[in-house]
């Protein structure tokens, strides 16, 4: 099920939709190994109460299995163009969004093994009480983080280009420099950035 375009801002769009990597069913998948080795071998013995016992064992390794899949399904990490956002649960859920203009930095880990299955994990810190969020079983970390930069570059280019717009017109620089600090109330630009800007008008008086 692909991330609901309802939960999107206006003129908000996804960019990466990602589930957890396979490996995320490694225990999974091995137990479902192990329970069919175990059925082979009961059907080739014949003894009933022992392929009664390894059925059953099928059975709730398929349930484990199931269950684990539908987790999996309803698990995202989502970049959009302007969030990275965060959802999983199957009747209680949880997430987190943090804005692209509070990312800090983004590390990605991947050890020999998960390099070659093309699988590792991230670590995102950002400004806030949030501080720093661990992510595991990303698809690709690598690409995952570059695209993160990518849109956090866009998305610092499309916030200046609004400032530009907004500042636009035979305003006087006091008169710029309130619109600036509407601009910082509503959060289109951080208070360092809003002291630079303001610092640059106030060299033009």
């Amino acid at each position: 099920m692909a991330f609901s375009a309802d939960q999107l801002n206006d003129e908000e769009q996804v960019i990466l939709d990602l589930r957890p990597h396979w490996w995320f069913f490694a225990p999974q998948i091995a137990a479902l190994i192990v329970a069919l080795a175990i059925g082979v071998v009961a059907l080739l013995v014949g003894n009933t109460p022992f392929s009664i016992a390894a059925a059953v064992l099928l059975g709730l390794v398929l349930t484990w299995f199931i269950v684990r899949y539908v987790v999996w399904s309803t698990t995202h990490f989502v970049v959009t163009t302007d969030r990275l956002i965060t959802r999983d649960g199957v009747f209680s859920r949880s997430g987190i969004e943090i804005p692209l203009e509070r990312v800090n930095t983004v590390f990605f880990e991947q050890n020999i093994f998960e390099r070659i299955i093309g699988s590792g994990d991230l670590a995102i810190e950002s400004a806030g009480e949030q501080g720093s969020q661990q992510f595991s079983n990303i698809r690709k970390p690598l690409n995952v983080q570059n695209e993160i930069h990518r849109q956090m570059e866009s998305n610092e280019n499309r916030k200046f280009d609004r400032v530009g717009r907004d500042l636009s017109g035979e305003a006087s620089i006091p008169e710029q420099i309130a619109q600036l600090d509407e601009l910082r109330q509503r959060g289109i630009l951080t208070d360092a950035e809003f002291q630079t800007k303001k610092a640059e008008l106030l060299d033009r008086m």
